[in-house]
């Protein structure tokens, strides 16, 4: 399959500092002449207190759960993701929901996105277990600390957050998204699935069909579709990273009214003499859970059987 030359945005590789760079770059470009948009990211991203969600989300994910990064660098990165399928939509005249309704214009609609994604994971500070719900509540003061320095009018602020809280809400997929803005974070959230985003977890001894699975994949990339407005094509070494595409994108891009507008392609990239890339040489059972196989497991002479 040939390459494409209309990506739009780009998720892969280490998953440090550079995809996060990455991440910020394609926000600044996607809120380019969008000034409220702007000037929002600009106070909730350099927040003291938006920070420290982050920060602690970040703590309970990957440190109590054993889970891939929730904070800061994933919540930059799925809004990048968001941000960038708004932008194909436009260019498919199709309108956003604040929009269509009336409440206001597409400058407010990436406010919405970029907002909502950026805050989505807040109530994974307390618990995993109800996250989205924590999360309301944890957003609500710094919407109303943030806000009215870009919508002075009560009523409109009111409005926008409406949109906001309801993306937040629904961006697990469950319950299903009910605006075009909420699909956008819902979608976003689950293209940070790279194998350098899955390797922290994955080293620290998580051995999960989640963790082997998201190591499989390559990149993630965002672009002008051939038969829909947006295409999500995902680069795999190995086939278990069919996983992540069937069991975790797929429902989100179902779940809401963006399911007829995003195609999702997984391809898997062929390897030295045609093989998929081997994740796992060996697992073996310790305790509750699975762990990699050592150099010593591998080398340990078989017991001999005795008739």
């Amino acid at each position: 399959m040939g390459r494409r030359t209309d990506i739009a945005h780009t998720t892969g590789g280490t998953g440090g500092p550079d995809l996060e760079e990455q991440s910020i770059a394609t926000i600044g470009r996607c809120l380019a002449g969008k000034h409220r948009a702007a000037a929002m990211g600009e106070l909730i991203i350099n927040d003291a207190e938006v920070k420290t969600h982050w920060q602690m989300a970040d703590f309970v994910a990957t440190r109590k759960l054993g889970m891939n990064d929730h904070g800061e660098t994933h919540a930059k990165v799925a809004t990048a993701s968001a941000l960038t399928m708004l932008d194909l939509l436009e260019g498919a005249d199709v309108q956003p929901d604040i929009v269509a309704g009336g409440f206001g214009d597409r400058d407010d609609a990436a406010l919405v996105v970029l907002v909502a994604t950026l805050c989505h994971d807040f109530g994974n500070m307390v618990h995993r277990t109800d996250h989205a719900d924590l999360g309301i509540v944890l957003a609500v003061p710094v919407l109303d600390r943030l806000l009215p320095a870009i919508y002075p009018d009560i009523v409109k602020r009111t409005q926008v957050k409406s949109f906001i809280l309801s993306a937040m809400y629904t961006h697990h997929g469950e319950p299903k998204p009910l605006t075009i803005e909420a699909a956008l974070v819902c979608i976003g959230d689950s293209t940070d699935m790279t194998k350098g985003r899955g390797r922290a977890a994955f080293e620290r001894g998580s051995i999960t069909i989640h963790s082997v699975s998201a190591l499989a994949i390559e990149r993630v990339e965002i672009r002008k579709g051939k038969h829909k407005p947006i295409e999500l094509c995902i680069s795999m070494s190995n086939s278990a990273g069919i996983y992540q595409v069937q069991e975790i994108l797929a429902p989100k891009v179902r779940a809401g009214p963006l399911s007829g507008y995003v195609e999702v392609i997984a391809i898997t990239d062929a390897c030295e003499g045609n093989y998929e890339h081997r994740i796992v040489g060996g697992i073996r059972m310790e305790g509750a859970k699975f762990v990699p196989f050592t150099d010593d497991d591998v080398k340990r002479p078989r017991t001999k059987k005795t008739s």
